[in-house]
């Protein structure tokens, strides 16, 4: 097929390497543009435009795809078979959706119509789902509204984190819609409309939420921690020093929320509100990532200090 493909991160740049190695042809490829970052806040480009660049495919990076002029590049592609679109970060007007002559899909790392919208995969950990997937999904004007033409279900691991599962879904999502341009007609023919029961929000991540509340139980703290790792990473404090907590594990105890009932090689354990977390690896503010012995050895610990 003739294809055009829009998408920013990793994530993306996963099922754009895909559909290239499949022997579709990618016409253009649609990214945000180039943003700061990094420590000197260098002008960096986004994942899917290396990518692109080394295979050699014209890239397009509109702030917006709002107005004609905007639109231009696109409307110009008249032999445009299909958009693939895959966390793009930018909304496509129907006048967009429209252009493609079969329309344009997006790779949705989640079981439609659960978690719709930015952060399927961190909400999905944190409300303790077993489960989530990809929905390859016909786009209407809609968040996350259109048919489902194919959904592929992995587990979701009680040790996973934001980055392991992102990964998961990015490898199934690359194979999702390599087979659904394999099989489109058929796809489009027992299109699915999503049910309206079981629609979820997955909200954009906001710092704030990052705020570790020793009160909760270790369960949701578990949770917590793994979906924010590696953005915006869960955070307390220790005597007034901003902590990040990476990685930690649920086991036995009781005491003061936020209260060091142990501190050894194997972890630090820290009373929740209902049970306690072992915490294994954590960051100083200024430092870098340690295990919890290296953490130790600059930071003393004793039982009855306290986090937060």
């Amino acid at each position: 097929m003739n294809v055009v493909f829009a998408g920013t991160p990793d994530f993306a740049a996963s099922a754009l390497a895909a559909i290239h190695a499949a022997g579709h042809t990618i016409s253009l490829v649609l990214t945000q543009p180039d943003r700061p970052a990094g420590r000197g806040m260098k002008l960096t480009p986004s994942p899917v435009k290396v990518l692109a660049e080394q295979l050699g495919l014209a890239v397009y990076q509109p702030e917006k795809l709002r107005t004609a002029e905007q639109q231009a590049p696109l409307a110009a592609l008249t032999d445009c078979d299909v958009m693939v679109v895959a966390a793009y970060g930018i909304i496509l007007p129907q006048a967009v959706l429209d252009l493609p002559r079969l329309g344009c899909l997006n790779i949705h790392a989640s079981l439609l119509p659960r978690w719709r919208g930015a952060a399927p995969i961190q909400r999905a950990i944190l409300a303790g789902d077993t489960e989530t997937g990809i929905t390859i999904m016909q786009m209407d004007a809609g968040l996350d509204t259109g048919d489902m033409l194919s959904r592929h279900i992995t587990p979701i691991a009680a040790t996973d984190n934001a980055t392991t599962l992102h990964d998961k879904l990015a490898e199934q999502g690359a194979e999702a819609i390599v087979g659904a341009l394999a099989d489109l007609a058929a796809l489009q023919a027992r299109r699915t409309r999503q049910p309206e029961d079981g629609v979820t929000y997955a909200e954009k991540l906001r710092k704030e939420e990052a705020q570790i509340t020793w009160a909760r139980s270790a369960t949701e703290l578990d949770r917590m921690i793994r979906a924010f790792n590696p953005f915006p990473s869960a955070q307390t404090t220790l005597d007034g020093t901003a902590i990040k907590i990476w990685q930690a594990e649920i086991c036995a105890g009781s005491g003061a929320p936020g209260q060091i009932l142990a501190a050894g090689k194997g972890g630090i354990v820290v009373a929740c509100g209902e049970g306690a977390l072992r915490i294994t690896e954590l960051q100083r503010a200024g430092s870098k990532r340690l295990d919890a012995a290296s953490f130790q050895a600059g930071i003393p610990l004793a039982s009855g200090m306290r986090f937060g």
